[in-house]
């Protein structure tokens, strides 16, 4: 076929994904490339039943870093990293957030004193946990605003803000924008995507 035949288009797809299953694909793949027998034990933790040599570890290392994952060797490091993979785990995989307090939920989650997590937290991220988790809160506003299934007022009591007031002042520190504009913004991006495919 001739190619001046050819009608080319540009269509803009909306994904909707979890990181966390996307995370776990990578990784069953990349494992099962070198034949390493293991188990997925929990978020970010995998046992493997094997001694593996270091140029498999190597092998394994280099693979997942094209990916974006690292392996931890770090006690501390591997310890802050559960904190953050609870606390993702809790804003973006409950439909609202728990009742209990942040530091109640992650002490019960991570079987360890709060003081203790958000002291290694800290030392190692060089920043606090309430500030991680405002920061994941905001993300997880994000896309349900973009996933326009709920109002405003429903996200910032899904997200246990204390009030849309809340939810508005943090959202605008981290984006620059309120929500109501962020959805505005996005809500004219759908109806421009729209009319340009009629």
């Amino acid at each position: 076929m001739n190619e001046k035949n050819h009608i080319f288009t540009i269509m803009k797809l909306h994904i909707k994904y979890d990181m966390n299953t996307c995370s776990r694909i990578i990784l069953q793949e990349q494992l099962d490339k070198l034949q390493l027998p293991y188990t997925i034990t929990g978020l970010g933790e995998i046992e493997i039943k094997e001694t593996i040599s270091p140029e498999r570890y190597y092998e394994l290392e280099t693979n997942l870093a094209k990916y974006a994952i690292e392996i931890i060797d770090n006690p501390k490091n591997v310890f802050t990293q559960k904190i953050k993979d609870a606390i993702v785990e809790m804003v973006f995989h409950e439909e609202s957030l728990p009742t209990i307090t942040t530091s109640a939920y992650l002490a019960e989650k991570l079987k360890k004193s709060y003081s203790f997590i958000a002291s290694v937290f800290s030392e190692v991220t060089f920043t606090s946990i309430q500030k991680f988790i405002i920061l994941q809160k905001i993300e997880r506003a994000k896309q349900k605003i973009i996933e326009g299934k709920e109002s405003i007022t429903e996200i910032a009591w899904q997200l246990n803000f204390s009030s849309v007031q809340h939810l508005s002042n943090e959202f605008k520190k981290i984006t620059g924008l309120t929500p109501s504009a962020f959805q505005r913004i996005i809500n004219k991006r759908k109806e421009n995507d729209f009319t340009s495919q009629q």
